[in-house]
């Protein structure tokens, strides 16, 4: 795992861990950053403080991720080896809790008030909901197709499942475990992304070469499909000024798209390495992030050098790439902790 120090925007060490990490979380109230190897089911911890391998727990024979709760106290980790649903505590960095689960799980989310998490099962073609205080799981809901991604809406009333046999999103309420609608698609929705104030979904995916933008509260609906260079995937949102901006990666042609989140209007397309695909923006909303799997770096966006105006000769403007920085084979995942 690289740890880059971004005063100076340089890779300050590398942290040798035992299996290749395909997530990072980091807490800010202890300082300490957590790595999963999904391989070998092991969660890892580093000190920040000296960018140094702290301690490290197993919590299956496999895991395929994993979620920090809104207290910073405990690490809720899905699992595939055994089918399980673990909690690691980490101020003793142990597993005090786990619930079986009844199918092959294939993604998960926490919601924000920390009460509730559902999963999802694919082609099992099923979500469920886990009551947290209680520590206890319902009966799997059988859903339309097979579901992908799921994801809280930021009050935590809804649910938002990724159909990808319809195409099209489920809204679930959360309270009542029901379906509230089927919002249908032009894409398979393999990538959802919010914006700051969650009041906007950004979806891509396989289908077509555009961002659907969706407004998830009161009556969910499409406000808008946007194109948004060759085969858009994984995205991520800015703050500000105004609503801020979409920084879509395009994996097959090397570059992200930037788009005005306010106008939704293509800004620049910047390009960044080879095969970028995880993007992150920092928390002082300065600079956005991209992991290029295949050139091995992380590309570096100043976000303030973007312009709103677009050249009337020219569809769009190269983006503001600030510089590369090599981190290391295959970079997938990142975590900011301070900055």
């Amino acid at each position: 795992m690289a740890a880059v120090d971004l005063t100076v925007f340089a890779v300050a060490r590398h942290i040798r861990l035992e299996g290749s990490p395909t997530a990072v979380a980091a807490n800010p109230r202890t300082g300490r950053v957590y790595a999963l190897t999904p391989a070998n089911g092991l969660i890892h911890e580093i000190r920040s403080e000296n960018l140094s391998f702290s301690r490290r727990v197993q919590v299956a024979n496999s895991a395929l991720a994993f979620r920090l709760s809104p207290d910073g106290r405990f690490l809720y980790v899905l699992c595939n080896s055994p089918k399980r649903l673990a909690r690691v505590e980490l101020g003793s960095m142990r597993m005090d809790w786990q619930l079986p689960l009844a199918a092959d799980p294939i993604d998960f989310d926490l919601a924000h008030d920390g009460e509730t998490l559902a999963i999802s099962y694919g082609p099992q073609q099923a979500i469920s909901f886990i009551d947290l205080p209680k520590g206890r799981g319902d009966a799997l809901i059988q859903t339309s197709g097979d579901i992908g991604m799921v994801r809280f809406r930021n009050d935590s009333k809804h649910l938002i499942a990724a159909n990808l046999t319809g195409p099209m999103l489920s809204f679930y309420e959360v309270a009542s475990r029901k379906l509230i609608v089927h919002l249908p698609l032009a894409l398979r929705p393999d990538h959802l992304c919010f914006n700051a104030d969650g009041g906007q979904l950004f979806v891509t995916g396989e289908g077509m070469d555009a961002v659907v933008v969706v407004y998830p509260y009161y009556t969910p609906q499409i406000a808008e499909t946007v194109l948004a260079g060759h085969h858009p995937g994984a995205m991520a949102a800015s703050i500000g000024p105004s609503d801020g901006y979409l920084f879509v990666s395009n994996e097959q042609s090397g570059d992200v798209s930037i788009l005005d989140i306010h106008t939704r209007r293509l800004l620049a397309i910047t390009p960044v390495g080879t095969q970028p695909g995880f993007v992150t923006i920092t928390p002082d909303d300065k600079y956005a992030l991209v992991l290029n799997q295949k050139s091995g770096d992380m590309a570096v966006i100043r976000i303030a050098n973007i312009t709103r105006t677009v050249n009337e000769q020219r569809r769009w403007k190269k983006g503001a790439l600030f510089m590369l920085i090599p981190v290391g084979s295959k970079p997938v995942s990142a975590a900011i902790l301070a900055i």
